[in-house]
């Protein structure tokens, strides 16, 4: 079974900083692309930013572009959303997701359960 485990949100003030991780199984992450995604409460789920398996090529939502940064650790299995400079309307649950590729809900096929990230003074 494919899975995928987000964690790393909280709550933080506007201007700070978070790190969320997404921990995938050994059998996915060595040749597979994930994606970040959130959804905040009462709005579609939404692309945050994309890493390809090979680590080189990154894609990001104008929204997060020069304040979040996608990273990915193969040999840990371990994918990374570095979130900087954040703002309320960051507010949202932060999804990981994998088995395709895009700026789409619809193109993944795996999602971890989510983590909760809150801004706010």
């Amino acid at each position: 079974q494919v899975q995928l485990v987000e964690s790393g949100g909280g709550s933080v003030q506007p201007g700070g900083s978070l790190t969320l991780s997404c921990k995938a199984g050994e059998f996915i992450l060595g040749s597979a692309a994930i994606g970040w995604f959130r959804q905040a409460p009462g709005k579609e789920r939404e692309f945050v930013a994309a890493i390809a398996w090979s680590g080189g090529a990154a894609v990001y939502a104008d929204s997060v572009k020069g304040r979040f940064t996608i990273s990915r650790d193969n040999p840990k299995n371990m994918v990374y959303l570095q979130m900087n400079s954040l703002k309320s309307e960051d507010t949202a649950i932060y999804y990981c997701a994998t088995g395709g590729w895009g700026s789409l809900p619809r193109q993944y096929t795996y999602w971890g359960q989510g983590t909760q990230v809150t801004v706010s003074s």
